[in-house]
């Protein structure tokens, strides 16, 4: 007589399991920090306005002493992932992220990234003396203060 198998014996199944809870345990990490990652570009879109704002204030200035004008060309916004955006005397970008938001970063107060505004090369804008000046491109990455960590940074950030 021949025995014809039906179905999957226990080991087979448990087996089967344990790949399948091996491969979800891979995953889960990648995917929080990639869903972080889409959070904090929003974050970046948020300083498109100021980026622009920055770019006239200091291109179109006929005085070489910007930097009182700077921190007021960009009022504040706030949204679903952006709790703040404020710009220095530097023209320096800051935006802090909603922690909230953007749960599973290292800390609660890891959530700021900076946009330094730059002639040429790697030299970034003094407000003091630039004014007058062409930004020619801006140097993304985390804040001086509460930064976040660079592996949240969206990759234009990290291009950058």
């Amino acid at each position: 007589m021949k025995h014809h198998q039906r179905g999957m014996t226990l080991i087979e199944l448990m087996i089967v399991i344990a790949v399948i809870g091996i491969l979800g345990a891979l995953a889960l990490p990648a995917y929080q920090d990639y869903s972080i990652r889409a959070k904090t570009a929003e974050m970046l879109l948020a300083a498109n306005g100021c980026k622009t704002a920055v770019n006239e204030a200091i291109g179109s200035s006929s005085q070489p002493d910007v930097s009182a004008t700077l921190p007021k060309v960009c009022e504040s916004q706030t949204s679903k992932y952006v709790a703040s955006v404020s710009v220095d005397a530097n023209g320096v970008i800051t935006v802090v992220g909603n922690h909230e938001a953007l749960r599973g970063s290292t800390s609660a107060s890891a959530n700021a990234i900076a946009l330094t505004p730059l002639q040429t090369g790697d030299t970034a804008i003094n407000g003091s003396t630039d004014g007058g000046k062409t930004v020619a491109s801006w140097r993304c990455g985390p804040a001086a203060n509460n930064g976040l960590p660079l592996k949240y940074l969206p990759g234009s950030c990290k291009a950058s």
